[in-house]
């Protein structure tokens, strides 16, 4: 289409019309917050903006997933505080047991206490969360152990699995969250064995056998201390998921921050900019009402 209007009119359409656009498009960022609409505001930083925000879901999640962690991790630590707590009681009396004052009725009292310990041991043992079993490995809808106290070994196997789960830090690492009751309660090395060592106990208070009991008192402070490294386990864990969760926190505050740097309007630039356009429009329509107009009459005339 051919314009009718002279170079020196075009230019000044051209050029109102250029402001116009730009106090539309200033209108829009401080209405919707956005200087990034549509990709074709600026396609050289699409590619940026959507690597930013998928970093930013993907940490998000993360720290939902910690967070879910961090909740079983501090029952199971919780639990095993109360397990090396039972198991001081078991070293208290089992060395009150094996004093020469002792007497076989004393020590058939003792062996009863030992195996109501060895029962709240179990209960530990199948600590449990929102219906999954801390203990049991993956197999966390199976209850690790089942407790018969009709039984000369009251203790069933352990009827979990191993524990391979891992979860993810946003520094990009994954680390372990979790120990087996079996790991913790039931090792393969009867010497650190919890429920070996009081049965062995009960045994020997049973039985009345003064040599017996001594030599399983001798082996407590070896199995507490095995305890305690299970136990320290848990704390480590703890301290990973906070570090790990305080990093995630850090980690969304910059993709954040990147993210509206890139879409987000700057509402103090985008003021001044309209101010600019709003006295650039005046001006030039000031400008063209002060040319002279020539009319046909004017023409007639000369």
């Amino acid at each position: 289409m051919i314009s009718s209007l002279n170079s020196v009119n075009q230019a000044f359409v051209n050029s109102v019309d250029q402001i116009s656009n730009q106090l539309n498009t200033d209108q829009i960022e401080m209405t919707s917050g956005l200087k990034m609409q549509q990709p074709s505001d600026a396609p050289d930083q699409v590619s940026e903006l959507l690597q930013a925000r998928a970093a930013l879901a993907t940490s998000q999640q993360i720290s939902t997933n910690l967070s879910s962690v961090s909740t079983e991790v501090n029952t199971a630590e919780q639990s095993l505080e109360s397990a090396v707590n039972l198991f001081t009681q078991v070293q208290t009396v089992a060395a009150e047991a094996a004093t020469g004052t002792a007497t076989a009725s004393s020590r058939a009292q003792n062996a009863q206490e030992l195996q109501s310990i060895e029962q709240q041991m179990v209960g530990l043992a199948n600590t449990s969360i929102q219906g999954r079993y801390l203990f049991s490995g993956d197999s966390d809808q199976t209850q690790p152990y089942a407790y018969d106290s009709t039984q000369p070994d009251p203790v069933s196997a352990y009827q979990g699995s191993a524990s391979t789960r891992e979860i993810q830090n946003p520094n990009g690492t994954t680390f372990a969250v979790a120990l087996t009751a079996q790991q913790i309660f039931d090792s393969t090395d009867p010497s650190t064995n919890i429920f070996t060592t009081i049965n062995n106990l009960v045994t020997a208070l049973q039985n009345n056998d003064q040599t017996s009991l001594q030599s399983q008192v001798d082996g407590l402070s070896g199995v507490a201390s095995y305890l305690n490294q299970q136990l320290a386990f848990y704390g480590t864990t703890q301290d990973t998921i906070s570090e790990a969760t305080n990093y995630g926190q850090t980690q969304q505050t910059q993709l954040q921050s990147e993210i509206s740097n890139l879409q987000d309007a700057d509402e103090t630039s985008t003021i001044l900019d309209m101010t600019q356009a709003q006295t650039q429009l005046q001006a030039a329509l000031q400008s063209k009402a002060d040319i002279p107009q020539t009319t046909l009459f004017d023409i007639l005339q000369s």
